[in-house]
């Protein structure tokens, strides 16, 4: 608690430093849910002492603080002699702090009445007017849309319609012309309506700002309106150039006032669209139920809209569904504007009514010209609906939980004390007798005169002068030995992470000069990665795995292959001893500020990941970031046990306690030492830093490179330079521990755990194709034996349409998220020196065989069942075959748009069905192949007078006799979109470092 100019300010911190410290005035100390001690910080460590904790002389107190309450730390202070030590619990400190005083003294203090103080008494909720909030808003808001892609992505799908629908091959002669300008209506319409729905995921992210801010900058509605109102101008650039693009293009009727009415209908139904999505996302507060409801939603509204199934011919069920729809008023509206035009009044012959009247009743749309007027009246009328809904959400609901991890909760609680005594006295030697069972060469790696730069950036090109490049490390030599930890310490942007990318050959880009030795022979990057272990600053890892299978994995594929699977567990369960994550061995590790393991406990499981590599040297970036003194006291602790043995570590330290900065070999004689109670790192740093040199007049690297300790540490480096005598080079059989069909399997292994514990995404799937296969079944009833008429065979066709585009897009777009996850954790493992891409590739593509088998019996036998198909062996087959092919290269094609895009967002964005041509489009076939495989040889016939082989043969151009065909480029396309995904993978790397 700090007072700055008579306002009280509350500060949670994790570790501060002695000089942060002595900068409050109050402190509580928490631990375990108890406050331990609450009062001003000179009186915390007399209240220790008079438990029998003492501080030492150099110990900084905020340390001392953090560790007086730790069961693994405490003894080390205690001063009474004459008694023996027990573990002093936290519900002891507690008492004995509320015992001496209560909390209450402490509020007891009343409040000055003078006029600073009743100045902070406000009368208002909120800190400015209501213009103001509404206008500081939209400019938020108008900033995040500046930046949306859509415009250009509708751009394209724009060009796509225009050339597909070019109006040279669009007549206006017969009711089957009518019948294609009515899909052209409809795509439109389901294209107007996709278009919005990115604002789902956009409003969810933006969610827990809002949450924020509530109540305590503004209200809700002063956050719905200006996200409504700005909207309106991107709909209006939207929806001008897809009518700019299309409408006269494709063929429409030339009247402008035709052109208007559509124009502005397509303007509302996007404001509605729009207003649902964010309505679906304020309701749900979640990205994984918002994907639930918004997919049934617009599955939902594309059903009842009146064009996929006839409302002649929809179960009375879902009539009242059918007459709330907004969907069917604006498939309504957008069609009697087009077909009650001059273009469709022309009669044909045997008939008394218009061409246009002819296409409306044949798909039972409405007749008169009102129902624009209905139509636009309803979206616009929806509009307003689902914005009041929204801000009423956002007003009345609160912030959706998190999901906790309960296993972790009771996995991570303290073992009892006897126990963890007795674990921490054989930890020592425990190491010592398992790490005698995996043998490594201690190694050393040296670097002379190293030069990394980059290109030179335009803005600073101009500035800088005529240079190309931006050097940043500059002639830098050095040496690391086996048994030496070494720290590498600078200011923020000096390089240290820099260094280490680059000797550890992690660069993606940027141009490296010098020579890197190890053991005295010239490193290659595919023998040094089998030694060699990086603890990056971010802790990646999968989320759906256990702590213990994490370490597992690595230790599977990085130990050599000729260790046993007993060794090699044993191994990893001495790890997880040495850093504390044996309680801890069964908790998943989530997803990072979400659920799962906390930042401390992850940063010990990258640690581990390496360390139950076995290897010979290793780069630590930062291993003591965000880690409380405790923490940083066991990494560190085991850090130097492992220096003891002869492996050689390097590590960036930013701010270490005076414990873990003794724990480096210092070289450096003619440097004072630090003096008692002062940082170490801000000492290191103000004594080296630039204002310092002017201060004094002196140049630092000058004085180093003239030292004895310069010319001391080139001679080293020309000594561990040279390989010694009878030694030679790394060399392996191979790159990798493992063949090629060991990774596979390894790969597979993880794969499977992943995919059955990730219930967001393989629970959502089976519980989404179920509820759409239950939706299709009753809207679609028993609808399949009815070929009496066309409109008959264009039900069936529309649910075979639907179902494809729906569960389709549900597989791209679900597994896209998943993929662009992992693929986080593929680009650090593949670094390390696991595997190559192509196993990887291979047990993504593989994993997904059965679930996609499962998903398509389920929808299959339920579909197959309610509609009513001939129930025939082949038939069914043929249905089944063709389904599950279709969702196999849909989400195959979803996985090779993240391989091929550097972020799931474009990738989510790139269109399934852009096609320049039919002959190429997977849907096509697979369309092709569930018409001709039910109907193509069905010698029923209609009441035209045809049988319904030559009118699938006439209309769509389906031949039973090309089935055969159709299979084999079925099956092609989920192998190509596979074999894209790993070439992906392989030869593109969107990681810059």
């Amino acid at each position: 608690m700090v007072h700055i100019l008579g306002e009280t300010a509350v500060i949670s911190l994790l570790q501060p430093s002695q000089e942060m410290y002595d900068l409050f005035d109050d402190i509580i100390l928490l631990s375990e849910g108890h406050i331990v001690y609450q009062g001003p910080k000179e009186k915390a460590v007399d209240f220790f002492e008079s438990l029998g904790f003492i501080c030492p002389h150099r110990k900084a107190i905020a340390d001392f603080l953090l560790e007086v309450t730790s069961r693994k730390d405490q003894q080390q202070y205690w001063s009474r002699e004459d008694e023996p030590y027990q573990y002093f619990t936290v519900e002891r400190f507690s008492e004995a702090f509320h015992t001496g005083q209560t909390i209450t003294k402490v509020l007891e203090v009343p409040l000055e009445r003078n006029l600073s103080s009743l100045s902070a008494l406000k009368t208002s909720k909120y800190g400015v007017r209501k213009r103001k909030l509404v206008k500081a808003i939209f400019s938020r808001e108008y900033r995040l849309l500046r930046r949306n892609p859509s415009v250009y992505i509708l751009t394209v799908l724009s060009f796509v319609a225009m050339t597909v629908f070019w109006h040279n091959n669009m007549r206006h002669d017969s009711v089957d012309d009518g019948g294609i300008y009515l899909g052209v209506l409809f795509f439109f319409v389901a294209e107007t309506m996709f278009s919005n729905m990115c604002d789902l995921g956009g409003t969810i992210m933006k969610l827990p700002l809002f949450f924020k801010q509530r109540d305590v900058f503004y209200p809700a509605w002063a956050y719905t309106f200006p996200t409504w109102i700005l909207k309106i101008p991107i709909t209006l650039i939207q929806v001008t150039i897809w009518v700019t693009m299309t409408y006269y293009p494709i063929g429409f009727d030339r009247n402008i006032g035709r052109l208007t009415k559509h124009y502005f209908l397509l303007l509302a139904l996007s404001q509605m669209s729009s207003s649902l999505f964010r309505l679906v996302a304020g309701v749900t507060r979640n990205m994984f139920a918002a994907k639930i409801f918004g997919t049934f939603t617009v599955l939902l509204l594309l059903l009842l809209s009146g064009f996929v199934v006839s409302s002649k011919n929809l179960n009375k069920f879902w009539m009242l569904g059918y007459w709330m729809s907004p969907l069917m008023y604006a498939q309504n509206a957008i069609s009697t504007n087009e077909f009650t035009a001059h273009s469709w009044s022309k009669v044909l012959p045997g008939s008394s009514e218009s061409l246009g009247a002819s296409v409306l009743k044949s798909r039972g749309l409405f007749l008169e010209t009102k129902w624009y007027w209905v139509g636009l009246g309803a979206l616009v009328g929806y509009t307003f609906l689902f914005n009041c809904l929204y801000t009423v959400a956002l007003a009345c609901f609160k912030r959706g939980p998190k999901v906790l991890n309960k296993k972790l909760e009771e996995l991570s609680r303290n073992t009892p004390v006897k126990s963890q005594q007795k674990r921490v006295t054989n930890e020592l030697q425990s190491s010592v007798n398992r790490r005698a069972t995996l043998p490594f060469m201690p190694l050393s790696l040296t670097f002379n005169d190293i030069r990394y730069s980059v290109d030179m950036p335009k803005e600073k090109k101009v500035r800088a002068g005529t240079e190309d490049r931006l050097e940043i490390l500059k002639g830098v030599s050095g040496a690391f030995r086996p048994g030496v930890l070494t720290a590498l310490m600078g200011f923020s942007g000096a390089g240290k992470t820099t260094l280490m990318d680059v000797l550890a050959g992690r660069k993606t880009g940027g141009y490296t000069e010098g020579t890197i030795n190890i053991s005295g022979y010239p490193k290659k990057q595919e023998t040094f990665s089998r030694v060699f272990g990086y603890c990056e600053q971010s802790n990646i890892h999968s989320p759906h795995l256990t702590v213990l299978e994490s370490l597992l994995f690595s230790a599977w594929l990085r130990l050599p292959s000729e260790i046993d699977s007993m060794t090699r567990k044993m191994f990893v369960e001495n790890v997880m001893e040495l850093l504390e994550l044996t309680s801890l061995q069964d908790a998943h590790v989530g997803l990072a500020e979400e659920n799962g393991l906390s930042s401390e406990q992850r940063r010990r499981l990258t640690i581990a990941v390496e360390l139950v590599a076995n290897p010979s040297i290793i780069f630590m970036d930062e291993p003591t970031s965000g880690l409380d003194a405790r923490g940083a006291a066991i990494v560190m602790r085991t850090v130097k046990n492992l220096v003891d043995t002869g492996i050689t570590i390097v590590c960036t330290i930013h701010q270490p306690s005076i414990d873990i900065f003794e724990s480096f070999d210092e070289g450096i004689e003619c440097v004072n030492r630090i003096k008692d109670g002062y940082n170490p790192a801000t000492w290191m740093l103000e004594v080296t830093s630039t204002v310092q040199e002017q201060m004094s007049g002196i140049d630092f690297s000058e004085i180093y490179k003239k030292s004895e300790l310069y010319q001391r540490n080139k001679a080293l480096i020309e000594e561990i330079s040279s390989a010694p005598a009878n030694s030679g080079d790394l060399l392996f059989p191979n790159k990798y521990s493992h063949t090629f069909f060991k990774q596979c399997l390894i790969c597979l292994w993880k794969q499977n755990l992943l995919y059955w514990r990730n219930i967001h995404y393989t629970g959502r799937r089976f519980f989404v194709t179920t509820v759409i296969a239950l939706l299709f079944g009753t809207v679609f009833w028993n609808l399949g034996m009815k070929r009496t008429k066309p409109q008959d065979l264009f039900n069936s066709m529309g649910s075979m349409y639907s179902a494809v585009l729906v569960l389709g897009i549900q597989n791209a777009s679900g597994i896209q998220p998943v993929i662009a996850m992992e693929r986080i954790v593929f680009y650090r493992e593949r670094a390390s020196g696991m595997y190559s891409a192509l196993p990887y590739a291979f047990a993504q593509v593989a994993i997904e065989l059965p679930y996609v088998f499962v998903q398509t019996l389920i929808y299959g036998v339920l579909v197959y069942t309610m509609i009513g198909f001939e129930w025939t062996i082949a038939k069914f087959f043929w249905y089944l075959f063709f389904m599950y092919f279709t969702l196999l290269y849909f989400t195959f094609f979803g996985m090779m748009t993240v391989g091929i895009a550097p972020n799931g967002v474009i990738a989510a964005k790139i269109p399934i069905w852009w096609r320049w041509y039919y002959w190429i489009c997977p849907v096509a076939w697979t369309l092709y192949g569930l018409g001709a495989s039910q109907f193509g040889d069905v010698e029923e016939k209609l009441d035209t007078g045809e049988t319904v082989a030559k009118f699938m043969r006439s209309y769509y151009g389906f031949k039973h006799e090309f089935l055969e065909m159709v299979a084999i480029v079925t099956m092609a396309c989920p192998v190509a979109f596979a074999f894209l995904f790993g070439f992906s993978l392989k030869n593109i790397n969107f990681q810059k470092r």
